[in-house]
């Protein structure tokens, strides 16, 4: 049975963050990748490998050349850990909303 590594570890590093932001954008190779950094290839070749292990990233051969791209169902389960969160936060600054707006009409 092989492990999959934690999708959390691999998005708390701010490296990881910035290929998933650079690929969401549209498909890119290692190269197009490595571009936007100042660490060498194989550094962020294991970057990479860490993301389409997580399978927050998936790969596309095209040609003799490989693809990264953002896959959608793997970061359902961020997306899915953060959402209580979310409506929490909503429906706390609608709350701070209305009091503001009540406090606005009896100051007028």
């Amino acid at each position: 049975m092989k492990l999959r590594r934690d999708v959390f570890q691999a998005i708390a590093d701010p490296t990881r963050r910035t290929i998933i932001t650079l690929v969401a954008a549209s498909a890119m190779t290692p190269s197009a990748i490595a571009e936007n950094f100042d660490y060498s290839r194989q550094t962020i070749s294991k970057h990479i490998q860490i993301l389409t292990e997580c399978e927050i990233l998936e790969q596309e051969q095209k040609g003799r050349e490989i693809y990264y791209q953002l896959n959608p169902n793997g970061m359902k389960q961020i997306a899915d850990f953060i959402e209580p969160f979310r409506k929490l936060w909503d429906d706390r600054f609608n709350s701070l909303e209305a009091i503001m707006k009540q406090h606005q009409s009896n100051n007028t």
